[in-house]
């Protein structure tokens, strides 16, 4: 039984560790409730502070304390949706003056009613707003599986068919295992929590007490051999490091896979009433950017945009910035077309920066998407993306959305994102982060990231989606000083001035083994470094110089 304990505990760690996008579930009203070890480390200054912050706070009082921005620069947050009533993020969200709030008229004529301060691409006209989305594979089976399950093998297939076959099967496979593992995990815990109740009973009426803390277990004291046996099961998985709210949350996203996203009979989609098949069927949305569920995008605004320096909370990177949010992405994978629709608001709409901390094994309209990119390119606009939560080299696989086009060609007003820590030792990459030689450009601060929760509170989190934030803000902040730059030589200026360390030796990313083998930390990105504001403002002002020489 204590094996089976372990088993299961070992099993809800590494789930948690593994979901860094849903690590923050409540926030806290004041700073003050978290660790403040952490506090804006990510804007520190790496030699002087002994962290590997990206030198923010130093930039602004040695490089830019007599100077002023020349533009004020629009990042586009496309994500689930952002707490714009945030006191930390007043002053900072995008406004379209064009635009007469609440009156129901598209004012601009740009084909959206009442966008004031973005779009919410997962809703319909009536405020309703999608939660919850299967995942892309299970909506690719659920669309090939009529035409396709009654095949026995690829030879009964037409040759033009055949790759759609294939994908078919992949979906499937990817399906079915999923199934069984969430299934396996629901009764696991359900047994798990049966003994833990029943353990927990024993001791609370021996107790008299009818909640138990860590302190009340260790103090029982009895003859009775059954309630010893429970006070030592309970101090076993204390010292394990299990919580009850460890345990709620692996129901809910165990209860979340099941019920939702590998659901075959769930059809969010009947909501927004599209098709999402068809590019050119864009009369869907409404102006809610917030939404159900706002804590991923309102935590990546604040790394962006929060207010500096005024006392409170925490310090964003940019200060003369402004937050466009685009709702796209529901608990589940996003939909390509919302993906590419919100890319072509964003550059339509005066969007310089496109942050975009999601992702997706799978896709079905990527030539929607490829074609979107084309068009952000063509509009100047810098793409910002993280590299994932996976754990594994991407150079191996493809990750969606992607700069890799159908066509083979390259968008190259792109930049992908890795997470590393804020002490430089063995663990500097973050065990979740995705990482590449040849498809992540930089690494940037990931892990406990402090930043802003709906309803005027804050947390922490880990994730390629809070590094990403971090290299937006600083691409942000170098362009309003130096906006005579194109997005591609901002992307030259970021990638050539990151910090490298060529000899230090990390353990690869891995969240599922005790197994650690280590590589040059220099090997695992396109630049073998991290972002540096000071360093990109420096090179920012030569590059200029040579622009404006030039002239």
């Amino acid at each position: 039984m204590k094996n089976n304990t372990f088993k299961l505990f070992l099993l809800l760690s590494l789930f948690l560790a593994s979901s860094a996008l849903y690590s923050q579930r409540k926030g806290v009203s004041t700073i003050d409730s978290l660790d403040q070890k952490y506090l804006n480390w990510y804007n520190l200054k790496p030699a002087e502070d002994k962290n590997q912050g990206a030198s923010v706070s130093q930039s602004y009082t040695e490089l830019l304390k007599n100077k002023t921005p020349g533009k004020k620069i629009i990042v586009a947050v496309i994500d689930g949706g952002v707490d714009i009533t945030h006191p930390e993020l007043q002053g900072k969200i995008w406004i379209n003056s064009d635009e007469i709030p609440g009156n129901g008229i598209d004012d601009d004529k740009n084909g959206f009613v009442d966008d004031i301060n973005g779009w919410n691409f997962i809703g319909n006209s009536k405020g309703e707003n999608i939660l919850f989305e299967n995942m892309e594979y299970v909506r690719i089976f659920k669309t090939l599986n009529p035409k396709f399950e009654k095949s026995l093998s690829i030879s009964d297939i037409k040759t033009s068919e055949q790759e759609s076959y294939k994908l078919y099967l992949n979906c499937k496979t990817k399906l079915l295992g999923e199934l069984d593992k969430y299934t396996t995990r629901k009764k696991n815990i359900d047994d798990f929590e049966l003994r833990l109740n029943a353990n927990e009973t024993l001791v609370k009426e021996f107790s008299k007490k009818d909640d138990l803390t860590q302190q009340d277990i260790e103090s029982v004291k009895s003859g009775s051999a059954q309630v010893m046996q429970s006070k030592e099961y309970l101090l076993d998985l204390y010292k394990k490091g299990f919580t009850h709210e460890s345990l709620v949350s692996m129901k809910e996203r165990t209860n979340d896979f099941l019920d939702y996203y590998l659901n075959l009979k769930f059809d969010a989609r009947k909501l927004v009433a599209d098709n999402p098949d068809d590019i050119t069927d864009t009369k869907y949305g409404n102006s809610d950017v917030k939404g159900p569920r706002s804590f991923h995008g309102t935590f990546v605004a604040g790394i962006i945009a929060a207010n500096r320096n005024n006392g409170i909370g925490i310090d964003g990177i940019a200060d003369n910035v402004e937050i466009m949010v685009l709702r796209v992405v529901p608990d589940g994978d996003e939909r390509d077309k919302d993906v590419a629709l919100a890319i072509r608001y964003a550059a339509d709409n005066g969007a310089n920066i496109i942050n975009m901390s999601f992702g997706k094994n799978y896709t079905t309209g990527k030539q929607f998407v490829d074609d979107a990119l084309k068009y952000a390119e063509e509009h100047n606009v810098l793409m910002v993306h993280a590299a994932g939560n996976d754990a594994v080299n991407v150079d191996l696989g493809v990750h969606f959305p992607s700069n890799t086009l159908n066509d083979g060609t390259i968008v190259k007003n792109w930049i992908t994102i890795g997470a590393t820590t804020d002490i430089l030792d063995k663990n500097f990459c973050a065990v979740f982060s995705n990482y590449g030689q040849k498809s992540v450009d930089l690494f940037a601060p990931g892990v406990n990231i402090i930043s802003l929760y709906p309803g005027n509170a804050y947390n922490q989190g880990d994730g390629t989606s809070y590094s990403c934030p971090v290299v937006s803000g600083v691409a942000a902040l170098v362009w309003s000083y130096y906006p005579e730059l194109t997005s591609l030589e901002l992307k030259e200026v970021l990638t050539n001035s990151t910090i490298k360390y060529p000899k230090k030796k990390v353990y690869y990313p891995n969240v599922t083994s005790d197994k650690k083998s280590k590589v040059k930390f220099s090997k695992l990105s396109v630049t073998g470094g991290i972002i540096n504001a000071y360093d990109a403002l420096v090179l920012a002002e030569k590059m200029a110089g040579n622009k404006s020489a030039r002239k």
